[in-house]
């Protein structure tokens, strides 16, 4: 699906191995775009019912929209330099996402063996939303609301800047990943002269299984706050999910806890902030001492004829306690619907209705996204 935009063989002699050196660069992109109706409603600080709600665009529920450039050149022995460059955008305003970084989705450089594996090094989706979200949802993590990160934030496309990772090949079926970032968010700083670490550091780490019709993976991440802070927090996250696929209809099931602290939180419930007094919006890399929270989903796809496929799920996030900043105590659920239908091997339809309530762990507090569109992959 993917066209390529330059591919040049480089014959610089023969080694004493005889290996030809070959580097090729590709051109890719997903283009998404969509009508969608979104409502929140809750009750303010006054114990009054409010509401916000509209139509408009949508971009990027599918797919996130982005252009991208990867490519390789062959060291030989199996051995190969590898780069991936990937830029989001709105496709409503053409605007950069990802705080408006260049290459917000990806920006990394590394070495790729066929015998030891994968080393990258720069900003990259940590080990979770790589190996657990597939195998968790059949949304993964796209469809705006029904993204896993709504009940598994730790696995809802978190990125790291700064990060360090390894994968090895698939052995058997198997693979493990390991990564750590210097600072997840922005350029390192050095130490303070108090010895004060200012980055906020990462550990990502995760096994997956794959063979035939079952799919397993089980994660965990971590991340602390600048030693600068008066009494750091250390926010952590496991998971463990499951995957069969009977032909006629893939079962997705997992489990996990997040503690002290809430990971990439999911735009598409973070509306609700635009109900005066009803709150508090979950940021991402939010840390919040003391928090439990139990996290559970089920969900299954099926085929409809050669060309369509029908998703459903059900997620529930359930705080045991508030932490210490009260984020609240109730469980949110959400529930969802969505709807593919290829044209073509690049473009497909797709819909979306999606139902929250609980959300941030506030009561009475509901969401709701439906939403239709179309999505092209060059």
């Amino acid at each position: 699906m993917k066209k390529s935009l330059l591919t040049a063989a480089l014959v610089a002699g023969f080694a004493a191995t005889g290996a030809q050196a070959e580097t090729s660069v590709t051109l890719y992109g997903v283009l998404d775009g969509g009508v969608q109706y979104q409502k929140f409603k809750g009750t303010d600080a006054a114990g009054n019912s409010a509401s916000r709600d509209y139509v408009g665009a949508a971009s990027g529920v599918n797919s996130g929209s982005r252009w991208g450039l990867k490519g390789s050149e062959d060291l030989g022995n199996g051995l190969k330099a590898v780069f991936t460059l990937e830029s989001g955008f709105n496709i409503g305003t053409g605007q950069s996402e990802q705080g408006n970084r260049l290459f917000g989705r990806q920006a990394t450089v590394g070495l790729q063996s066929d015998a030891w594996g994968l080393v990258e090094i720069g900003r990259q989706t940590n080990i979770a939303s790589k190996y657990f979200a597939g195998v968790a949802s059949p949304f993964g993590t796209d469809f705006g609301q029904a993204n896993i990160g709504s009940a598994f934030s730790a696995a809802g496309s978190q990125r790291y800047d700064n990060m360090l990772m390894y994968q090895t090949p698939k052995f058997a079926g198997f693979q493990f990943g390991l990564g750590y970032s210097f600072n997840a968010n922005g350029a390192q700083s050095a130490d303070l002269a108090n010895g004060d670490n200012p980055n906020t550091r990462a550990w990502t780490t995760g096994l997956r299984y794959g063979n035939g019709p079952l799919e397993a993976a089980l994660t965990y991440d971590s991340i602390k706050q600048p030693d600068t802070a008066r009494s750091p927090v250390r926010a952590s996250a496991w998971a463990l999910a499951l995957s069969y696929d009977f032909e006629v209809v893939k079962v997705h099931a997992a489990g996990g806890q997040t503690r002290n602290g809430w990971f990439a939180a999911n735009s598409s419930l973070n509306g609700a902030d635009a109900i005066n007094g009803v709150g508090p919006r979950i940021g991402s890399n939010s840390f919040n001492d003391d928090l439990k929270v139990n996290s559970y989903t089920l969900g299954l796809s099926a085929p409809i004829g050669a060309n369509s496929k029908i998703m459903a799920s059900w997620m529930m996030a359930d705080p045991s306690n508030s932490g210490v900043n009260n984020w609240g105590e109730d469980k949110q659920h959400v529930y969802s619907l969505g709807y593919t239908y290829s044209l073509s091997k690049r473009t497909n339809l797709y819909a979306l209705a999606s139902y929250a309530n609980g959300v941030n762990f506030q009561d009475d507090l509901k969401a709701t996204q439906v939403v239709a569109g179309v999505r092209h992959r060059f």
